[in-house]
């Protein structure tokens, strides 16, 4: 394929934008080369600045969960539109799509609207330690919570030490409020607990981890969790901000049926617009201000474009839950043919899937940690990447994300991608 225009691009922003991309996974930095600049999409396509098709299983890193451009989700935005794109003053259809996520969701009575996964995340944990008085958190090695400073910290020197700042600009003070665990490993955060008894505020977890490619958690894991927090009062945060509304109607909650005291939404919530938010039973919500002490706030928040957005595609989820179904049947599917095009050419590799979430990793063995994630073999992925790509098929441009399915692909489109997969596995 040619890249010509994009190549072009992608000069020119980055005399202008750092690394000339405002996200960085989008710079192609992990799997070499130039990124390719999109056009418009449709359904379960991209078109490129080169006019060229591919079959996209990014979908917006997942909120494109029925497709590009669905016409539910453009009609509402473009009627909406013309009545105004912005008050910064309550709107009715706040109340009428908060209302629909607290319907569709388990364990939650009422959901405030942000506007980003990243805000999400970080407001859940300010109104987790204002709840319960205290300061520190747990997360997991591999889990991505957004850029937050409390977010951003690597591993210390062993199970039970503080972390570390992995970006310039999160301070030391904020990071010995972090502990890291490991994903997977309960006896871990057993220990994590022990050695900070009763100064624990919330775990915070992707409950199937999304950003070191797909990982499930294992059997008694989020169980195990659970208990924890409710032996030692310590609130149990989800982060479902890729799974939510995605695996099922009621997310990972409802999928496993483990109850969190906190979940924090985006991508599907939006309908493909920039949103996300935060939901929790009655009396932790109601410590957040106006009602309580805890603060947060944005101008933009409810935005009118994003709700009308948001409550298009839950409408046709709620209504419509065969899609869950379809997707995982067409997740699976895919993932059965990937798996024979790889062994037919002796590729060593792990297929990790749940729902209409679904990675390979070029490793030998389980895949259900960072640890075992970094295993991989990145010189074979990028390999693989640019492969299927020049097949006419976008896959995500780091082995460390999820691959995201539409309900827009056609079996007819997965048999292409599965002929690709035989086509390049043949180089590797």
């Amino acid at each position: 394929m040619i890249y010509k225009r994009s190549s072009a691009l992608f000069a020119e922003a980055q005399k202008v934008i750092p690394g000339g991309v405002n996200s960085p996974v989008r710079a192609f930095k992990a799997v070499g080369g130039d990124p390719i600049f999109v056009k418009k999409a449709s359904g379960a396509y991209l078109y490129d600045e080169d006019d060229n098709r591919l079959i996209d299983y990014i979908n917006s890193w997942g909120p494109m969960i029925l497709g590009h451009a669905f016409p539910p989700v453009v009609n509402a935005v473009i009627e909406k539109t013309k009545q105004g794109t912005s008050f910064g003053m309550p709107t009715e259809i706040e109340t009428t799509i908060a209302q629909l996520a607290v319907s569709m969701v388990p364990n939650i009575d009422k959901i405030r609207f942000v506007n980003s996964g990243t805000e999400a995340c970080m407001s859940a944990v300010r109104l987790a330690r204002g709840f319960t008085g205290k300061d520190k958190i747990i997360k997991f090695a591999g889990c991505y919570h957004g850029h937050s400073d409390s977010f951003l910290i690597q591993a210390g020197s062993g199970a039970v030490t503080f972390g570390s700042p992995n970006s310039p600009g999160v301070t030391q003070g904020t990071a010995k409020d972090t502990l890291l665990a490991n994903y997977n490993d309960l006896d871990n955060v057993k220990e994590l607990i022990a050695s900070n008894k009763g100064e624990i505020a919330c775990i915070i977890i992707e409950p199937v981890a999304g950003n070191m490619g797909c990982i499930p958690p294992v059997e008694g894991f989020l169980e195990g969790l659970r208990t924890l927090c409710d032996e030692h009062d310590i609130l149990l945060v989800f982060d479902e901000v890729m799974t939510g509304f995605r695996l099922a109607k009621g997310g990972v909650q409802e999928l496993l049926g483990v109850a969190a005291d906190i979940v924090t939404f985006g991508k599907v919530i939006g309908g493909g617009l920039p949103v996300g938010a935060f939901a929790a039973r009655k009396e932790i919500m109601d410590y957040l201000a106006p009602v309580g002490p805890v603060y947060q706030a944005g101008t933009l928040s409810g935005n009118p474009l994003a709700m009308a957005a948001g409550l298009a595609m839950l409408t046709e989820l709620n209504d419509n839950p065969e899609i869950f179904s379809s997707l995982t049947a067409k997740t699976e599917y895919l993932h059965q043919g990937m798996h024979q095009a790889l062994v037919d050419h002796g590729v060593v590799h792990t297929i990790n899937r749940i729902g209409s979430m679904i990675s390979v990793h070029f490793a030998e063995g389980k895949v259900i940690d960072f640890a075992s994630a970094a295993e991989g073999n990145n010189d074979t992925f990028k390999k693989f990447f640019h492969g299927m790509l020049a097949e006419g098929i976008y896959i995500a441009p780091s082995a460390f994300e999820s691959w995201f399915i539409t309900d827009a692909l056609s079996y007819k489109d997965l048999d292409e991608t599965i002929a690709a997969v035989q086509k390049v596995a043949k180089t590797l």
